[in-house]
């Protein structure tokens, strides 16, 4: 085996040198840099190592005992896995209680290009998405519903920060995530595909009530910016702008909760009703 034995007596404090570069991690351009990202937290940590992204798994003494499922894992993954204190912990997270158990990390974005070699049923695109908790949100929806791939077009937050990595919930390992800055690049490409191409907005001419026959054909879905929506020359290149029903008295949805109800309309024409499930973890 290729993993260090934890030693407790002896662990990583905030000044070791590979605890202050991975806490730089935390900025994209030292990720970009380092060509590496960090993960926190069991979920995505899990994940980390179960799919052969993690190269290092950092964990504190109280987190080596509540996780010693993923440390185990890691043991037979080869990653080599070493003790950390609890000011190192806080050291390398962004959160107020952290967890105690990180996970270094290879990339594991795609291209769009790569993404559309395979078969494709329904792709996220989430165009210009700025919040992280609604890019973790939108990938792990995207996993959840069967969805392709999740996309990032535009000017959008790095799938690979902290927070987005976290609120994902270990997803950003299992479903292909692309990012390109060009929108309109990224729509071609899907088009050539094959895709329909479905733009969310409030008044849309097509109904998600009764989006008829294209919700059953290879589809990409549109969310827009969360305080903007999509541009006008965006919306222009979609096949069918859809508009979501609201029989209250709210004015909008924001940008979850929109591809959530869109995506599960295509799981539905996809696959059915077979294997959704609501639970939370």
């Amino acid at each position: 085996m290729n993993a260090m034995a934890l030693d407790f007596e002896q662990p990583f404090t905030e000044r070791t040198p590979r605890i202050v570069n991975a806490a730089k991690l935390q900025r994209a351009a030292a990720r970009r840099k380092a060509n590496q990202f960090l993960a926190e937290g069991e979920n995505a940590v899990e994940a980390a190592v179960s799919t052969g992204a993690a190269t290092d798994l950092f964990v504190t003494e109280e987190a080596a005992e509540r996780f010693a499922d993923i440390v185990t894992t890691a043991n037979y993954m080869d990653v080599y896995t070493h003790a950390i204190t609890d000011k190192a912990a806080e050291h390398l997270s962004d959160t107020v209680n952290t967890t105690g158990i990180f996970a270094l990390c290879k990339p594991v974005t795609w291209t769009t290009g790569a993404i559309l070699k395979s078969r494709t049923n329904f792709v996220a695109v989430g165009v210009e998405t700025n919040d992280p908790g609604n890019a973790g949100t939108l990938i792990r929806m995207a996993d959840a519903l069967g969805a392709t791939a999740c996309i990032f077009a535009g000017d959008s937050v790095d799938p690979m920060s902290p927070k987005v990595v976290r609120s994902s919930a270990g997803s950003l390992f299992h479903v292909p995530v692309a990012r390109e800055k060009d929108i309109k690049g990224v729509i071609g490409q899907l088009k050539a595909k094959g895709l329909k191409i479905a733009a969310t907005t409030m008044d849309g001419e097509v109904s998600l009530a009764e989006p008829g026959e294209f919700i059953s054909q290879p589809t990409a879905w549109l969310f827009g910016n969360e305080a903007h929506g999509l541009p006008e020359d965006i919306l222009a290149l979609a096949d069918y702008q859809v508009s979501i029903p609201i029989h209250g008295s709210a004015e909008s949805l924001n940008l979850a909760t929109a591809a959530a109800m869109c995506l599960w309309e295509s799981s539905k024409a996809h696959y059915g009703n077979q294997n959704i499930s609501t639970d939370e973890k």
